[in-house]
């Protein structure tokens, strides 16, 4: 029988708890507003972990925002290996999520051609 979930699937998951919960209550940058971790995406070969993020009442500019995040990495690296049970913690890189803005930019092109079909 096949596994379900593999064990980068595990190690995404477990790690997007611990970023959270990192992100919530271990960094002081209030320049930042609330950071969501959307997704945590984990290379097969464990070395690398992609970290999805997204911002709410930011001061920031997302790029900018992005790298100061980054600023964060090697801290959090020091707290995932102590929380998780891995030999070598993955190298964080962060990325910005724009899903939830372009699918507000959808919903907005669907209402407008709905409005246009209307008349």
């Amino acid at each position: 029988m096949p596994r379900e979930f593999t064990r980068s699937d595990r190690v995404s998951a477990q790690m997007q708890r611990e970023i959270a919960e990192f992100l919530r209550t271990g960094i002081d940058a209030p320049e930042l507003g609330m950071v969501t971790v959307s997704d945590v995406e984990v290379s097969r070969d464990l070395a690398v972990a992609k970290v999805f993020v997204t911002f709410l009442g930011g001061r920031l500019e997302t790029r900018a925002a992005v790298k100061r995040l980054s600023e964060f990495a090697p801290q959090l690296r020091q707290v995932l290996g102590r929380r998780m049970r891995m030999r070598v913690i993955p190298e964080i890189r962060f990325a910005y999520d724009d899903s939830l803005e372009r699918g507000l930019h959808m919903d907005e092109v669907l209402r407008s051609l709905d409005k246009d079909g209307d008349t």
